[in-house]
């Protein structure tokens, strides 16, 4: 048992070593959820997130590319409709019904990214522990849906005095691993994210408060994000060759 434990170790350390490290550019799509902090917490709960990127990982494991976030949940704090809500906490629609409306969160990043793969401990040298960082564009509102369009205060544009359209500067960073298959078919990568959004609002006036909102803003997110991965490799020569 010893004999064999050492000599499958033996032949997975060697077999690393004998990896080459390759340039292949990655297109990726990617899952994951966040936790607000900062200001955002105070208009917004947990969310759920999706988006894709485009890396160039070169054959010394540095990454350079792209990335791009879209990020949305149910979990408004911030009631924007207060004003327009009667006793029991229903929205009143324009026949004095409750309305039917639906508000959530949305929200993108996009940033241009930069990173390294650290091959420790890793099936390949294409493979191990992924640290990225980036900086870019961060954007997200209140987005109020108002199913039977019976409310006239939010109708056309001047909903747009009530979504708190916010935007600004951001940064990300993401530590995880990465993991490139030697079949070239099973790669993917997961671990943890941050963003750091130095935003202001777009709107010059909020409607249900009658002031203006110009103070600048610092908007937090912590998660997680898992991703699959389509490398674009090279097409290897064949290993054998007839005449």
């Amino acid at each position: 048992m010893r004999l064999t434990l050492i000599f499958l170790l033996t032949s997975f350390f060697t077999f690393s070593q004998k990896d080459s490290l390759e340039f292949v550019p990655l297109i990726g799509i990617h899952v994951g959820g966040h936790l607000p902090g900062g200001n955002l917490k105070e208009r917004f709960g947990p969310n759920l997130n999706a988006g894709g990127s485009f890396i160039m990982k070169t054959k010394k494991n540095w990454l350079f590319g792209v990335q791009s976030n879209y990020f949305f949940g149910k979990n408004v704090r911030e009631d924007v409709l207060q004003q327009m809500r009667g006793a029991d906490g229903n929205v009143i629609d324009n026949e004095g019904y409750p309305a039917d409306i639906r508000v959530s969160e949305r929200g993108l990043c996009v940033h241009l990214i930069g990173g390294k793969v650290f091959p420790f401990l890793s099936a390949n040298r294409n493979s191990g522990i992924l640290f990225m960082a980036g900086a870019g564009y961060m954007q997200h509102k209140i987005n109020l849906f108002d199913a039977q369009q019976k409310i006239a205060a939010i109708k056309g544009d001047l909903r747009t005095g009530y979504d708190r359209l916010t935007n600004g500067f951001s940064s990300t960073q993401f530590l995880g691993y990465l993991f490139l298959s030697e079949n070239r078919i099973a790669n993917f990568y997961a671990g943890i994210e941050t963003f750091q959004g130095f935003t202001t609002s777009v709107r010059k006036l909020n409607y249900d408060t009658g002031l203006p909102d110009t103070k600048p803003r610092v908007d937090l997110l912590y998660g997680f994000r898992i991703g699959w991965i389509l490398p674009l490799y090279k097409k290897r020569p064949d290993d054998y060759y007839y005449n």
